[in-house]
């Protein structure tokens, strides 16, 4: 009895220095100072784990890989010469983005903007005739495809770059104020107007004006005892965006199945291993392995006996997955991605996170140097950086690099490049848009096959490209995240 209360005495003082160490204030190791501690200023300093991943989303741990050609150039375009590169840590979306997902963001757009600025939901309606064929009766996908319930899982398509990536805008600002309203700090609001519905930079700035339930604690002994979030409190998640064509490559692989200690044993030609589209394991030997075009004018197969099973995309989800988790990485819809096209990307991007389409923006300020207040959709103002912002800088010099290597005045084939004009667009000096080439600055990179497309587009490598405004019945998008922090999940 005498051991037995002398270990519940060392057990309570035990818990008694737990409590005090517990209550002893973090501080500063670089100068002494308390954290979180309005005696000392109120500097504070939130408990962090890692980053959560947003609705939707799959965890792709980055790497090294070698970015483009794995088979015959059958097109000729020689536009994806093989480089190795870096791909940091990142986050994307499971499959593609069903109309399920779009109507969605329709229905919110028509509920804020629809009375007051009916053209910002008109701008986002996809273009349903995509589906028309001069030569085909096709009018019932006209009608239905979008909005009838039995098409609900299937993949958006008919929406142009621009529409890919306002949505990706859209659903920042849609999971982030989720994200706030769980933590109990902003309430539901039903009745958001255009100019102060909910925008996460907005929102950051001190310009949001919508409800709040109970703002965070401000230790700050100057403030007013109360303050909303900010980005140090890890509440907030980075944007949703379209992948870069380095990460859906790198992604639609998933060599991170295919790799012993730090060696691919099999490149891949396809988001799986061997040289075939169909599966060779024993438990679905012949099946196919996404939905593609098999042969002239065999979508799906003979009937009692279908191949793919799919004569448009397939519901989103269908097929196998790849070792990351991704579906539909090889067919269904071929996919938007961030990049501007150049033939010679490959030859000219950085070797970590490449990537060309950077026109660098920075926040509105008026003569006081105080942000301009928001636009008439409740959002931030940016702009370009000027020249005269950027004349310190060795990395960038001006605001728009799309052009850098590949149009720019210095790469331009104008024999007197050096008596150009400053406001000369050089990219049409150097590819002739209209006239023997279609590329452009507003030409963007979409990749992977379609339903419609044979084998060989299901190659991950293969590029192709539309200007961003255009739409077609057969490229549809998936958004992606940027992994802030570790680039190993867990950590």
């Amino acid at each position: 009895m005498i051991r037995y209360n002398r270990i519940v005495s060392l057990m309570a003082l035990l818990g008694l220095v737990i409590l005090i160490s517990s209550c002893r204030k973090e501080a500063s190791r670089t100068t002494g100072w308390n954290y979180n501690d309005n005696k000392n200023g109120g500097f504070q300093v939130n408990s962090y784990q890692e980053q959560q991943s947003g609705p939707g989303l799959i965890f792709v741990e980055g790497g090294t890989f070698v970015m483009g050609q794995t088979e015959d150039d059958v097109m000729y375009n020689w536009d994806n010469i093989p480089r190795r590169v870096t791909v940091a840590s990142f986050y994307m979306d499971e499959t593609e983005v069903r109309n399920l997902d779009y109507v969605e963001y329709l229905y919110w757009l028509q509920r804020i903007f629809g009375k007051d600025y009916p053209g910002v939901y008109r701008r986002a309606l996809p273009d349903t005739l995509v589906w028309r064929n001069k030569l085909a009766y096709n009018e019932p996908l006209v009608e239905y495809y979008l909005r009838h319930p039995a098409y609900r899982e299937y993949p958006v398509v008919g929406v142009s770059w621009v529409q890919a990536s306002d949505y990706c805008a859209w659903r920042s600002d849609r999971v982030n104020e989720m994200l706030l309203v769980r933590e109990g700090i902003l309430l539901f609001d039903p009745d958001q107007t255009p100019l102060d519905n909910f925008n996460t930079d907005a929102y950051l700035n001190g310009q949001y004006a919508g409800l709040v339930n109970k703002p965070l604690e401000d230790l700050n002994p100057s403030g007013t005892g109360t303050r909303s979030v900010r980005m140090e409190d890890g509440i907030l998640l980075p944007k949703y965006r379209l992948p870069t064509e380095a990460e859906w490559e790198y992604a639609a692989y998933g060599l991170i199945g295919n790799t012993l200690y730090e060696r691919v044993v099999e490149r891949r030609i396809y988001p799986w291993n061997g040289n075939f589209t169909r599966s060779s394991e024993s438990r679905y030997y012949g099946t196919f392995m996404d939905n593609f075009e098999r042969g002239r004018g065999d979508y799906m197969g003979v009937s009692g006996n279908l191949n793919d099973g799919s004569d448009i995309p397939a519901p989103c989800g269908s097929f196998f997955p790849n070792d990351y988790g991704l579906y539909n990485m090889a067919g269904n819809v071929a996919e938007w991605v961030l990049d501007v096209y150049r033939p010679l990307t490959f030859e000219d991007v950085s070797d970590f996170r490449p990537f060309r389409g950077n026109v660098f923006k920075t926040y509105e300020k008026n003569a006081q140097g105080f942000l301009e207040q928001k636009d008439s959709l409740g959002r931030i103002r940016m702009r370009d950086v000027t020249v005269e912002e950027s004349a310190n800088r060795r990395n960038y010099r001006k605001a728009d690099n799309i052009n850098f290597l590949d149009g720019d005045f210095q790469s331009n084939i104008e024999q007197d490049w050096k008596n150009e004009p400053e406001n000369v667009n050089s990219t049409n000096l150097m590819y002739q848009y209209g006239a023997s080439s279609l590329i452009s600055d507003n030409v963007r990179v979409y990749k992977g096959g379609s339903w419609r497309d044979k084998a060989y587009f299901m190659n991950p490598s293969t590029r192709r490209y539309l200007e961003e405004n255009l739409a077609t019945d057969f490229i549809g998008f998936r958004c992606a995240m940027t992994r802030v922090g570790s680039n190993i999940a867990g950590r």
